[in-house]
């Protein structure tokens, strides 16, 4: 956001989606997490305990990627429609993605699915699906799950598209009911593994 803007996010989609925008946003995340997590530490009466992660769309590549490729200690994780394979990702932008030698390189580090068993090693996981998200998302969410195996989960939401906010979803607003039934069953499996994590 410049100025209250998506003007300057839609010129870096245009430019390269992937290596100008989804790949740098996934990376900056990532590397920006640590100091982020030790600030909220300081700032909140939180210990230093293992914690959980969430993320939502090209936010949940940020939380699989922690889980996946950081020692950080984790509890559970969750993805909402999440981007679980950059490449579905990719796939959804107008016309053939133009691949070259680096930029599948970067594609390839962002599946997740080929990552399953480093994620399942670290912690539980949820994938909440919307029945409405696109459809390669919701396939990606089904066979991620299906690669974690227990006690990962599918929370399929029916009804429920991509977004959890009508768009643009800028500007606060009510909750709607979809995204409130999406927070009840993130709330319950966050409780039920924090109280396993003692």
């Amino acid at each position: 956001m410049v100025d209250g803007s998506t003007d300057a996010i839609v010129e870096l989609m245009h430019k390269d989606a992937l290596m100008s925008f989804l790949h740098p946003f996934v990376r900056q995340a990532t590397e920006e997490f640590p100091a982020a997590l030790a600030s909220i530490r300081a700032q909140l009466p939180v210990n230093d305990g293992p914690i959980g992660v969430l993320g939502g769309s090209l936010g949940g590549a940020v939380a699989l990627r922690i889980l996946a490729d950081t020692e950080i200690p984790v509890f559970a994780g969750a993805v909402v429609n999440g981007a679980i394979r950059m490449r579905s990702v990719v796939d959804l932008f107008p016309g053939d993605y133009p691949y070259d030698a680096a930029s599948e390189k970067v594609v390839d580090s962002l599946d997740f699915v080929a990552k399953a068993d480093a994620i399942a090693s670290r912690a539980p996981l949820l994938v909440v699906s919307g029945e409405l998200d696109h459809p390669a998302l919701r396939a990606d969410a089904f066979q991620l799950v299906e690669a974690l195996g227990e006690p990962s989960e599918l929370l399929s939401i029916p009804e429920l598209a991509h977004p959890l906010a009508d768009e643009p979803g800028i500007e606060p607003a009510p909750q709607l009911p979809l995204a409130r039934e999406v927070d009840a069953g993130l709330t319950t499996w966050f409780r039920r593994h924090l109280a396993g994590a003692g």
